[in-house]
């Protein structure tokens, strides 16, 4: 037969009771723990897509800078394109002239000529150069446009042999290739 024991019972008593507790305590720990950790996920997603935003923001800010950039530097080509044609006609109006017609236009020759020269000031002013290929130079097809060949005795292939109209660069970028005559005289 099973003895009753108070002393015994009271500390079973005891023990369920802090066992139900500390179960309790657990329950709400671990809800606890959980709560944290999902808000640590989110707290994590939001740095994510905080750093996100921050890099596209970044990003953006770099891309205007080089569109502005570009803008001030190319922005002008097409009036640079369109202002070739006034050197063009200067110069052969320049090369046109006879020694007779300098002698007796000698004064609107050289306004002519000052207006030249203030013109190509201005072109590199604003970064425009000229191509100015020489006759035995190297064909080169990012700088110059190739609008005849011809076999010429004395020259090699890919040699120019005439210059038609000179190309011009604003900055890096080609406005207009110079337009050349080259050798195609086979290799003997």
């Amino acid at each position: 037969m099973a003895r009753n024991d108070p002393e015994k019972d009271f500390l079973d008593s005891l023990a369920e009771a802090e066992a139900e507790e500390y179960a309790v305590v657990d329950e709400e720990i671990g809800a606890t723990e959980a709560e944290v950790d999902a808000l640590r996920a989110e707290r994590n997603e939001m740095r994510d897509k905080w750093l996100r935003a921050l890099a596209d923001a970044e990003n953006s800010r770099k891309r205007a800078e080089k569109d502005r950039k570009e803008a001030e530097q190319y922005g002008g080509a097409k009036l640079s394109r369109d202002m070739l044609p006034v050197y063009d006609n200067l110069k052969r109006a320049l090369e046109a002239a006879t020694e007779e017609q300098r002698q007796a236009f000698g004064p609107l020759l050289e306004g002519v000529e000052l207006t030249m020269r203030d013109l190509l000031n201005t072109f590199a002013k604003y970064g425009i150069t000229r191509i100015s290929p020489q006759i035995g130079d190297a064909f080169d097809p990012q700088l110059h446009q190739a609008m005849f060949e011809a076999a010429l005795p004395g020259t090699k292939a890919g040699d120019i042999i005439q210059v038609s109209t000179e190309g011009f660069m604003l900055h890096d970028r080609l406005l207009r290739p110079a337009q050349v005559g080259v050798s195609s005289m086979p290799k003997s």
